[in-house]
Order: C-alpha cells, then sequence, then structure tokens
C-alpha cells in the first residue's frame, strides 16, 4: 500500500472511531499495514478531530523505528500483530462501551449468535490478564488473547479488533460490541 494512502486511511478511520462511539478523546488507536516491515498509526495524546495525514506515524514494525511525531503508546501491541498474523492489514484499539464494560469483568465472552461467530473468528472471544499499558505482558498476552479470531479483549483496558482492511476492521468492531451487549444481556436474564 502506498505511504500516502495508509496515512488518510488511518487519519479518516481515526476520526471515524470517534464519531462512531467506539472511542473518546484520545484515547484508543488505529494502524495499516503498509508492506511486511512498515505501519502507519496514529500518534499519541493528539485528539483525532484535529488530526492531518501528516500527523500519521510511519513505523518499522520490527525496529519500532518511527519518522515524525511520538506514535501511540500501543505501538507495540499493533506490532505484534502484524508480526504474528502476516495477513492481517489494519488494527484498531476501541474503549467501546460494552466491550469495556465485559473487559472490567476480565470475562471471555461466548459468542451467541451464529452471524456474529463468523464475523468474529470464533464462539469465544478470549479476555487477556490485566497488564500495564504499552508493557511487554499486555502486548504479549493480547495478541496471545486473539489468537487466530478477529477481536480480544483487554482487560480493564477495552478491546482489540483486527481485519484484512479497515472496513472489516470496523464491522469486527461494531460486532464486538453487539456480541457483548447480547452477552451481558444473557447474563442478566439468567441472574
Amino acid at each position: 500500500m502506498d505511504i500516502q494512502k495508509a496515512r488518510e486511511i488511518v487519519c479518516e478511520s481515526g476520526k471515524k472511531l470517534v464519531h462512531e462511539g467506539l472511542i473518546a478523546r484520545t484515547w484508543g488507536n488505529v494502524s495499516v499495514r503498509i508492506d511486511e516491515r512498515k505501519m502507519i498509526i496514529t500518534p499519541s495524546g493528539r485528539k483525532y478531530d484535529e488530526l492531518t495525514p501528516e500527523d500519521m506515524v510511519l513505523v518499522d514494525i520490527y525496529t519500532l523505528k518511527h519518522e515524525g511525531i511520538k506514535p501511540s503508546s500501543e505501538l507495540k501491541l499493533h506490532c505484534e500483530i502484524y508480526k504474528t498474523r502476516p495477513h492481517i492489514q489494519s488494527v484498531i484499539h476501541t474503549h467501546q462501551l460494552y466491550a469495556s464494560v465485559v473487559a472490567s469483568t476480565q470475562n471471555d465472552v461466548e459468542v451467541l449468535d451464529p452471524e456474529h461467530q463468523k464475523i468474529l473468528g470464533a464462539k469465544t472471544i478470549k479476555a487477556a490478564p490485566y497488564a500495564l499499558p504499552n508493557s511487554k505482558s499486555l502486548t504479549v498476552d493480547t495478541a496471545k488473547a486473539v489468537g487466530s479470531s478477529n477481536a480480544a479483549l483487554m482487560s480493564n483496558h477495552g478491546a482489540l479488533c483486527i481485519g484484512t482492511n479497515m472496513d472489516e476492521t470496523f464491522k469486527v468492531a461494531h460486532t464486538l460490541e453487539a456480541a457483548c451487549k447480547n452477552f451481558i444481556d444473557s447474563k442478566i436474564k439468567s441472574a
């Protein structure tokens, strides 16, 4: 993928995350793989509505070296996903409501709807154990929780969604939100 095109996709996707309620303020992050070695990721601590494509950060997936302003603090996690899942082209880390609620309980989510299972790539979305942001534990445990599925919960820290393109990754995020709401509703009904 062309670097400028990747910058535009990541910039617009950051704005879309805010407008669709998948993140708040500067929380969360977005990246797109350019090739086997490089990606573009959102910068750290900047309001998405004020960003331009030129603010997006070019990063070497293997060395973590970057050009431009400081990249997102979850840079290592995005790189780990790209290294372990070569067909994945985009990653988003969200703080969406229902997924964050379930993540705060540190429980896996049983995906009840068969259509949701297809999109999420699993019957159960795993919750990675709690780890400090930007830590090696967070990176390794979240990548492990994703496994061969398209999402994972990050205990007390939101969710991670992946896809072969940005549209698919957003579909995964919205489907995860619906699956988490269904899971919560089923627990309330059975209580």
